[in-house]
This record gives structure tokens, sequence and C-alpha cells, in this order.
């Protein structure tokens, strides 16, 4: 079965089950608050879990140039999103330049990439999801507030997920041998992640007012930007980089070709941006993701 027809029936079943937030918060049986606190157990707890698991495995020097190979390939992918999204939406606004720069990478990235590649290849992606993280706080804050000073070193050594990537690196370039409770622990912990994402996406959904995310031209057009121009590009530059395996490049690709990060709404409000239309970005990327993204993954089933 090819990578985009599996890529398609996960998406689709990741769908479903952003069916259920959607009628848990539309039936009133999920509020504002508790979903916010879900939010706040998959970030600090589940994803965190996930990424340490990743790197739960024997240190041999065929996982190190692995490891290297991915940062690289991600810091190729990342630089194509970012000079995209400034070329398209710098000198505009904010938002969809922070927008179109930075997927959905763990939040969507991570349940797709386990669905169709299998967890191993969670592993790849560690680095891109650093990545986004760090450029968030710096570059995605730079471009919401135009203003250097605004970056925060701490908020970037307190993230959770990088927290949990550098744990991980550590367990791994130590050769520390963890504990079976411990694995055992994280594998049921990791397996509350799709639905726990989903779910949680669901519920996103249901607090965007459709009307509005439909009217302003604006949102198709970071919608366009983030789930075709950007993974295309990739497609193309990975397919000429000398460096990773076929599973790495579509590993980094299905990341880079996610939907819209959810944190662009939580930045534009700590900013005092346009926090609606943040939300409006990520609803609609979300939801026509179950078109792109299989077709850019059988675009690159053909090329890597």
């Amino acid at each position: 079965m090819s990578i985009a027809v599996l890529l398609a029936k996960q998406i689709l079943m990741m769908f479903l089950l952003m069916a259920v937030g959607i009628i848990l918060y539309k039936r009133k049986m999920v509020t504002d608050q508790g979903s916010k606190e879900l939010g706040t157990i998959l970030l600090y707890v589940v994803i965190p879990s996930v990424v340490i698991k990743t790197f739960c495995i024997e240190k041999t020097s065929e996982k190190v140039l692995e490891l290297t190979h991915s940062f690289v390939l991600a810091a190729a992918a990342m630089l194509i999103a970012v000079v995209v999204s400034m070329v398209m939406f710098g000198k505009k606004n904010g938002v969809s330049c922070f927008s179109s720069s930075f997927s959905n990478a763990a939040f969507i990235g991570i349940p797709l990439i386990t669905g169709t590649l299998g967890s191993e290849a969670v592993f790849y992606i560690s680095m891109m999801i650093v990545l986004v993280n760090l450029l968030q706080w710096t570059l995605g804050v730079f471009f919401l507030t135009g203003d250097k000073s605004a970056m925060s070193v701490k908020k970037i050594i307190t993230n959770p997920i990088v927290i949990s990537v550098l744990i991980g690196l550590l367990i791994f370039l130590s050769g520390i041998k963890v504990p079976d409770m411990a694995i055992t622990v994280l594998n049921t912990i990791t397996g509350m992640n799709t639905p726990l994402a989903m779910v949680v996406s669901g519920i996103y959904l249901a607090q965007a007012n459709i009307m509005d995310m439909l009217k302003r031209n604006e949102n198709y057009l970071v919608s366009v930007c983030r789930l075709l121009i950007i993974p295309v590009l990739t497609v193309l530059v990975l397919k000429v980089m000398p460096v990773g395996n076929t599973t790495m490049k579509m590993a980094i690709l299905i990341a880079c070709a996610s939907p819209v990060g959810s944190n662009v709404a939580i930045f534009a409000r700590q900013y005092d941006k346009d926090h609606k239309m943040a939300i409006e970005q990520v609803c609609m990327s979300t939801v026509l993701c179950l078109l792109s993204l299989p077709l850019v993954a059988m675009l690159a089933s053909k090329l890597f």
C-alpha cells in the first residue's frame, strides 16, 4: 500500500477523532477551561513522553549518523519554510508569516508519522521539533512584534518539548539503560498521543467561527503556502540532498507539510495581535491537510 494511501487513511481516522472533540465541546461536555487543561496534559506530559521514548534505543554509530543527517534535512526544510513565508507575508502580516513558517510538527506530525511510518520514525523529526520551538520563540516573536528584544531565551530553554528532546539526547548519547518499568510507563502514556491530540484539535476547531474563517482571503493564502508551496519546494530540495534515507526524508516532509501550528494563536494573544485570525488559520489548514498531505506524499514517493 502506498504511503499516500496510508497517510489518507491515517488523516481520515484522525478527523474522526477530531469529530469527537467537536461533539464534546458543542454539547458542553468540555468547557474552554477543560480544553486548556487537556492541552496542558498533551503539551507537558504526553508529547514529551513520545519524544523521550524515541531516544530510548541503543546508541550506535549508525543512529548517531542518522540523528546528524535528520538535523541537516530539518534545517533545510525550516529554512525553506521561513524564507517562503517572509517573501509572502513578511512585510504584510506578522501573524500570517508566523502561521506559514511553523507547522504543527508535534501535535499533528507525530501521530501521522507514527501511523504511517512507525513509532521509530519519530526519532527522525526530533531535531525538527527542536528547531520549530526555537524559531517560534525567536524569529516567530520577531515576526509578530518587529522587536528583537521581545525574544525570550528563558522561554526557549524551559519549553517542555525542548526539555524532553534534551533529556532524550542525554539518554541516547550517554547509553543510559532505561529500566523496563519506565519504558512500560512511557509506552502507556504515548498510546494517548494520537487520540488526545486529535480530540483537543477538534475542540479548537469547534471554537472557530466558520463563516468568519471562510470570508477571510488571507486564510486561504496561508493554507496554500503552508500546505502546498512549502512542502513541494521541500520535496524538491530533499530529493537532491545527499544525506538521509527515504524514510527519514518522508518523516521530515510529513512534519513539514503538517498544518499551521496551534502555538500561533497563543503567541498572537500574548502579544496582542489578531489571535482570532490565527485560530482561523490553524483550523482551515488543519481541515485542508486532509487533501494536501496525501498529494504531497504521492509526489514525494515518486521522487525519493
